[in-house]
Order: C-alpha cells, then sequence, then structure tokens
C-alpha cells in the first residue's frame, strides 16, 4: 500500500499532477496505485476504529444475494442448486452470479470516465479478466477494508421535517441537506471514514414497493428511464466528498446518485470513481444499524468489509459488518 500524503489536497487544488485531467486525484498516491482513496485506511485509523465497539453490537450491511427481484440494470438472478442428495455430504454451486446485482462495491474498474478513461490513466487495454490486468477488485480483498464508518440518516431527517423523497423518481439530496443532517446528529467527518448514507429507497423496495413498481425499476427496455433518488451528481457534491477525504461512499439506493443521469457530464461515478479513486458503495442494507443509531444517538462505529478476492473483479459483494 502507498501511504497517503502528510496533507491532503482540497478540491480545489486538484489535479495534483499538471498532466492529470481537471478534478482527478492521478498520482496522489503514487502513479501505479490501485486501492485510490482506500489508501486512507492506515493502521492507525484501523486502530482508532476497532476503539468505537462499545457494546458488542453487530449489523450486517447486506441483502440476500437475490434481492432486488427482479434484478436491476439487467442484470441476471442466481440460480442455487444443492447437489449429494442421498448422501452423507451436501456442495453447492450458484449459475449466473452477478458481484454488483445486490449489496456491492463498484471497484475502480468498474466505470471510466467518458473523455479521460479509467482511474490514474489505466489504459482500456489493461482492464482484462485475472491478475495480469490493473484496478482489479483482488487489491481491496488484499488490503481488507476496515475503518471507522459514520452514518447520515438522511431518511429521519427528512421524516422528521415531514419531508419525504419521490423513490421512483430522480429526486437529488442536496449537499446542504446532507450537512443539516450531520449537525442535527452531532455527527463529525473524520480523514478515512467509510461514510454510509441512508436514503430510505431500500426500505421502501423491501417494505411497500408492488410488485408492478420491482418490475417496472427492472425493465431493462426502459433501464435509462429507471428512476431513483439519491445524492445530487454535481461537482458541488464531489468537492463536498472529496474535502471530507472520506476513504469510500455507500448507500441505501441503487446508485448512489440520484438515476439516471442526464449527460455523461452529469454523472457523479465518471467524478467519483475514475477521477477521484473514492470506491462507491450501492444497495447496502442500512435499517437495523440506522434503528440503534437513533437508539443510542451515535452514528460513528467500526466497519469491515472483505470483498471477493477476484482476479481482475469489477465489483463485489461488500461482506460488510458495522460494529458499535
Amino acid at each position: 500500500m502507498t501511504h497517503p500524503p502528510d496533507k491532503l489536497p482540497s478540491f480545489a487544488d486538484l489535479p495534483v499532477k499538471p498532466d492529470a485531467p481537471p478534478n482527478s486525484a492521478w498520482g496522489l498516491f503514487g502513479d501505479h496505485d490501485q486501492l485510490g482513496t482506500l489508501n486512507l485506511l492506515t493502521p492507525e485509523r484501523i486502530a482508532a476504529a476497532a476503539t468505537l465497539v462499545r457494546k458488542g453490537a453487530v449489523f450486517p450491511l447486506n441483502l440476500r444475494i437475490d434481492c432486488p427481484e427482479p434484478p436491476l440494470y439487467g442484470r441476471g438472478a442466481p440460480r442455487h442448486t444443492i447437489i449429494g442428495e442421498g448422501g452423507n455430504s451436501r456442495d453447492d454451486y450458484i449459475d449466473s452470479f452477478w458481484p454488483q446485482a445486490s449489496s456491492q462495491w463498484d471497484g475502480l474498474r468498474h466505470i471510466r470516465h467518458h473523455v479521460h478513461g479509467f482511474y490514474n490513466g489505466v489504459a482500456d487495454d489493461e482492464i482484462i479478466p485475472g491478475d495480469t490486468g490493473k484496478l482489479g477488485m483482488e487489491h481491496f480483498a488484499r488490503k481488507g477494508i476496515v475503518g471507522r464508518g459514520v452514518l447520515i440518516d438522511v431518511a429521519a431527517r427528512m421524516e422528521a421535517t415531514r419531508k419525504s423523497l419521490d423513490f421512483m423518481r430522480s429526486d437529488r439530496i442536496s449537499v446542504d441537506l446532507l450537512k443539516d443532517c450531520l449537525r442535527e446528529q452531532n455527527t463529525e467527518v473524520e480523514t478515512g471514514d467509510i461514510l454510509l448514507i441512508r436514503t430510505g429507497w431500500l426500505n421502501w423496495y423491501l417494505e411497500s414497493a408492488t410488485p408492478v413498481q420491482k418490475q417496472q425499476l427492472a425493465d431493462t427496455s426502459a433501464r435509462r428511464e429507471m428512476e431513483a433518488p439519491g445524492i445530487a451528481p454535481t461537482t458541488e457534491m464531489a468537492a463536498f466528498l472529496w474535502d471530507l477525504h472520506v476513504s469510500a461512499v455507500a448507500a441505501d439506493n441503487p446508485a448512489l446518485e440520484a438515476y439516471p443521469p442526464a449527460t455523461d457530464d452529469d454523472f457523479l461515478h465518471r467524478t467519483l470513481i475514475p477521477l477521484l479513486g473514492i470506491p462507491i458503495g450501492e444497495l447496502w442494507y442500512l435499517e437495523d444499524l440506522s434503528n440503534d443509531c437513533a437508539e443510542d444517538g451515535v452514528y460513528e462505529f467500526m466497519l469491515t468489509s472483505a470483498p471477493l478476492h477476484m482476479p481482475g473483479g469489477v465489483g463485489s459483494p461488500p461482506n460488510a459488518l458495522a460494529i458499535k
């Protein structure tokens, strides 16, 4: 792992290399970096996160691997087979397993910038199957993701102010609303934190969405028209997240940001992943954690995540736990 610099640049000070794209962190963690902002999860920050475990409460943040159902974005549904019937042992396997169909990390090879390409200038022909390519999920897996997690409970704040998101529309959560939530929670974000944003979308999907609505969301013929709320896909939002110096950001909605993007330039993924090297988590289950945070007023916790050690992987289930 490349050690992060002692002083991290602000978004306004990017890029740090004269030949790097605008608003990019290319070269900040070294010219051959494979981890992006996960470099901020230093041993010192990991040790500090361990001190946040006070009552031994564990909150798994993962959906079932067959949810959402039907799958979104044209992805397939897993088919689980058990073999060994009639014998004394069993084995099983999964067909049509899409690592980004349920709770997931988007890795650094998930998406390229439409002009500048992949993170840190990695060439298109270096994004290949196996561990001979670059930016694969195996780098996240070898490091392991452990640090201080912080929940921003947007859904709870909106409920308290008698407002709500339209879960079938691309409502945008502003920077000001995220700041307001942090103030109301009395929560500070520190360098290297893993930021979790609860929009309430997943709770709506699991508890209230009708079969017709779920089918509409999954309709691949209308993929670009599928709408869901999320954080605003703006330069202001990218600057806000970068200046917090988070190591990663995840949410309980399909795309972290409001979907669909209006244009390639109105798509936060293309700034966070290929330019800034910030991993994105989507469809994380945050309901039990949210309830506990509201009960004890503590919105910080130790967070662990063990992505699949899949050479050349584009994404992975997070296998994430919040521990308080």
